[in-house]
């Protein structure tokens, strides 16, 4: 909804205030960056998928290779025959879920967004690689609106708000230590508890 792929039947969805619908709706996308758990890439290089969304004239290749690092991307896009100019494919089928993950964070990165969408965004990540790219994730986030839709709890620690969903209802919310303070009994508290074990 954020994006307006789709408008609510009932209510409204504002940002600062305002109504999504009164922001044309270019200039609303411009503003936010998504990564999802399934990122679209294009036919077309490594390169041109960072790249994509940005302002390709103002991007310099050591800018470009700081966010494939931050996102944890660049030592396997070196690794390629072509580097940052390997063809990915249609819908980047020539590159793992992880790898088409950490593009599509380089791409948010680089595009600097005022609104980052984060759904499952580290989902195909294996333990050490989602540690690093969550790190780049939480500098991301800093001074920034961002909504991360997670099942993984490291994904949302460091978030101000946290809210908790069980067949489709917020059942719990509060900070990632206030709701922790709720103990064994509350919903977060056994989530962070089963996924530590």
């Amino acid at each position: 909804m954020i994006e307006r792929f789709y408008d609510p039947s009932r209510g409204t969805v504002t940002i600062d205030g305002c109504d999504l619908k009164s922001y044309h709706l270019r200039s609303l996308r411009k503003h936010i960056g998504l990564v999802s758990q399934e990122p679209t890439l294009f036919a077309g290089t490594i390169r041109e998928n960072i790249l994509y969304c940005t302002d390709h004239d103002k991007i310099g290749e050591t800018e470009m290779i700081n966010a494939a690092r931050a996102s944890n991307a660049h030592n396997f896009i070196s690794g390629l025959a072509d580097g940052y100019d390997t063809w990915c494919g249609d819908k980047g089928v020539q590159l793992s879920g992880g790898q088409k993950q950490r593009i599509a964070i380089a791409r948010s990165i680089l595009k600097n967004p005022k609104i980052l969408l984060l759904d499952e965004a580290t989902s195909a990540l294996d333990n050490q690689s989602e540690k690093i790219v969550q790190e780049a994730l939480d500098s991301l986030m800093v001074n920034r609106t961002t909504v991360v839709v997670a099942h993984r709890m490291s994904s949302v620690q460091n978030c101000d708000f946290i809210a908790v969903l069980e067949e489709g209802k917020v059942v719990e919310k509060g900070t990632h230590s206030t709701l922790l303070d709720k103990g064994p009994s509350g919903y977060y508290h056994s989530l962070v508890n089963l996924q530590r074990s």
